[in-house]
This record gives C-alpha cells, structure tokens and sequence, in this order.
C-alpha cells in the first residue's frame, strides 16, 4: 500500500494540486482551503522523502529528491505567507512560482537521463516554465484570465510528466 501510494500519488497530486491553485486564484477556494492545502502539500513531500529516501538513489530519482528538498521551504514560503500578513504577498509568489519552475528543473533534467523519454520531459519541461511567463504578463495585461492560463499551461506540463513517470516506473 505505502509503495502504491508512493508511485501512484504524484500522478494524481500534481493535477489536484494545479487545479485548486486556478480556483484559488479565481476565488473559487477559500484562503483556509489554501492553507491546508499547502500543509498538506508540505506533509507528503516529507513523507515521500522520508519514506523513499533510500529507494531515490539511481540517476533520475536523485534529481526529483533535490526537487524535494528544495520544494520544502517553498512550500514553508506559502504557509509562512498565511501567518504573516505584511508579507503574505511575496511569500504566496515565492511559493507559486517556485513551484511553477523548480519542477522544470526536474523535467528537463529527467529529459537528458532518459534519453528515450527526452521529447515527453522536455515538452512537458517548457510548458512549466512557459506557463510562469504567461502567468507574469497577465500582470502587464491586467487580464486575470490570462494568469489562470499560466497556471494551467503549467499543470498541463507537469501532469505531463508525472503521468509519463507513473506509467513508466
């Protein structure tokens, strides 16, 4: 059950995830909805790390554990933005954009490992870092919907990815 969830879980995460940060942006989700779910977010990050540490040791997995790691505080930026008000802000754009594009990082990483998977990582690897770019112009724009849009591009790529990974491991 603890190897399922483990293997199964991002693939349906990451979509979730991208989902509930459109609605968040468009109102639709409460602010306490927000919270929780980035604690939650925090607690399965940790509880793969601790759960799979040692399993993350060939090339690709040692990528994504980096990502791990380093998505923690961004996801401690989001909570710290929920209790902190007078910089609540910048601490919600450290989070959301971090995690626009520290997965990228891990995509186009996963694209130069696996050769034979290199156009699905790379593809899905550029729509994460297109959908920040967009998301950033809809502030030029003043057009929210445009920003929902990044957000969307976004998760398209990384849902991309993560459904590639779940099929392929």
């Amino acid at each position: 059950m603890l190897r399922t969830l483990r293997e199964s879980g991002p693939g349906l995460l990451v979509p979730a995830a991208w989902l509930v940060a459109a609605a968040a942006h468009r109102g639709l989700v409460t602010t306490r909805s927000i919270l929780i779910a980035h604690l939650v977010m925090v607690a399965f990050i940790l509880f793969f790390l601790t759960t799979g540490w040692d399993e993350m040791n060939d090339r690709v997995l040692q990528g994504w554990r980096v990502v791990m790691v380093v998505g923690v505080p961004i996801t401690l930026c989001g909570i710290a933005g929920f209790l902190v008000g007078s910089v609540a802000t910048p601490l919600w754009a450290i989070s959301l954009i971090g995690w626009m594009v520290l997965p990228a990082i891990g995509l186009f990483y996963t694209g130069m490992v696996l050769p034979e998977a290199a156009i699905i990582y790379v593809a899905s690897g550029t729509l994460s870092i297109v959908g920040p770019i967009i998301y950033l112009l809809s502030f030029l724009l003043g057009v929210d919907l445009v920003a929902v849009g990044g957000i969307a591009v976004t998760g398209i790529g990384q849902t991309l990815g993560i459904g590639d990974a779940v099929l392929r491991y």
